[in-house]
């Protein structure tokens, strides 16, 4: 029974914790689709170039969401037509290099551990961008192909005319964003015929149906189970007094990386985790490593990528991102010559 509420109250902390930023990630969401154009994204983030990783990167050390609430953007952004490259690059960045966890990092771990940490994420978006606009994959279930576009009559919005609800009236085919508005159609259209009209309120319905609907319909499952999973792990799993005597040399590397990919570790919350690890005698090399993956690898990132990209973008995502981040941790401490934590 003890193992069972711990488990709910490691889930409650891990809730809590995701909560405000998943939240405003899928309202993030639902505003990607609603009102970036398709063209747009696929101009600035379809390409093969540096350029779309690059603002792709950027966008995700902006924003002030976690890896649980970047995933809905991703997907969002990938719907509109951006490359495997700039999401996965999205998604390395976004939960990584938050604002708040930078400060945190300058305050506990110094400026140089923060500075490295910061290029560091940057150089690994890059990387796995690069790959992962090489790969070829099969899309999920959630992308739709896209066809040309008609404009609803009732409230001017752009509608897909491939998923576009539709009626005929007078000879004519007319396409609606939602059954609402081809009932108000059906029930007087020539009052929406030629009609000029306002449409932000109803735009803006339809970002909160986009983004607390449609998207936790479809990654929520995902992500309650990656939350579930992270809990389990964290509520049982034993780190103890031993870190400071096993995880001192190269094991100390091993445990980072394999601890990072099973829990959910929020890049704030990280920060003085590996502080405290540090201080028990982990080498600093490892902390680096942990502070690197933890942020981006939760079950949530996981199950998500499994279902919208498939197995074989997974593997590669895990296995840039644990390459990268084992070859950068081991060079942090000779970068560094030793760089006390702190300083």
């Amino acid at each position: 029974m003890d193992v069972f509420v711990q488990f709910l109250v490691t889930f409650k902390d891990y809730l809590i914790e995701v909560l405000p930023f998943l939240a405003l990630g899928l309202f993030l969401s639902g505003l990607v689709n609603e009102f970036v154009p398709t063209g747009w994204v696929e101009r600035h983030l379809g390409g093969r170039g540096i350029k779309p990783l690059l603002y792709a990167t950027i966008a995700g050390t902006i924003l002030p969401i976690c890896c649980i609430g970047s995933l809905p953007v991703a997907v969002s952004m990938h719907q509109k037509g951006a490359r495997l490259g700039p999401v996965m690059a999205f998604l390395v960045a976004t939960p990584a290099t938050s604002l708040t966890a930078l400060l945190v990092s300058y305050s506990l771990l110094g400026i140089q551990f923060t500075a490295y940490l910061f290029f560091s994420v940057i150089l690994i978006g890059l990387v796995i961008g690069f790959i992962g606009n090489s790969i070829k994959f099969k899309a999920g279930a959630f992308a739709c192909p896209r066809g040309e576009k008609a404009t609803d009559p009732v409230c001017g919005m752009s509608v897909d005319i491939i998923k576009g609800i539709k009626t005929q009236h007078g000879g004519s085919t007319y396409y609606f964003c939602c059954t609402h508005c081809k009932q108000k159609f059906q029930d007087s259209p020539e009052e929406y015929i030629g009609k000029s009209y306002s449409y932000l309120t109803h735009r803006m319905k339809h970002v909160f149906r986009y983004a607390f609907v449609d998207m936790v319909r479809e990654i929520g499952p995902e992500l309650l189970l990656g939350l579930a999973l992270a809990a389990l792990v964290g509520g049982l799993t034993p780190v103890g007094e031993f870190v400071g005597e096993y995880f001192g040399g190269g094991l100390g590397y091993a445990f980072s990386l394999v601890f990072g990919m099973m829990m959910y570790i929020c890049s704030t919350a990280s920060v003085p985790l590996v502080h405290a690890f540090i201080e028990q005698g982990m080498n600093i090399g490892a902390g680096m490593v942990m502070l690197i993956v933890g942020p981006v690898t939760s079950w949530g990132t996981i199950l998500v990528l499994k279902k919208e990209f498939g197995g074989r973008v997974l593997l590669v995502y895990l296995a840039v991102i644990g390459i990268a981040a084992l070859t950068l941790g081991f060079l942090f401490p000779i970068i560094s010559k030793g760089g006390a934590v702190g300083s």
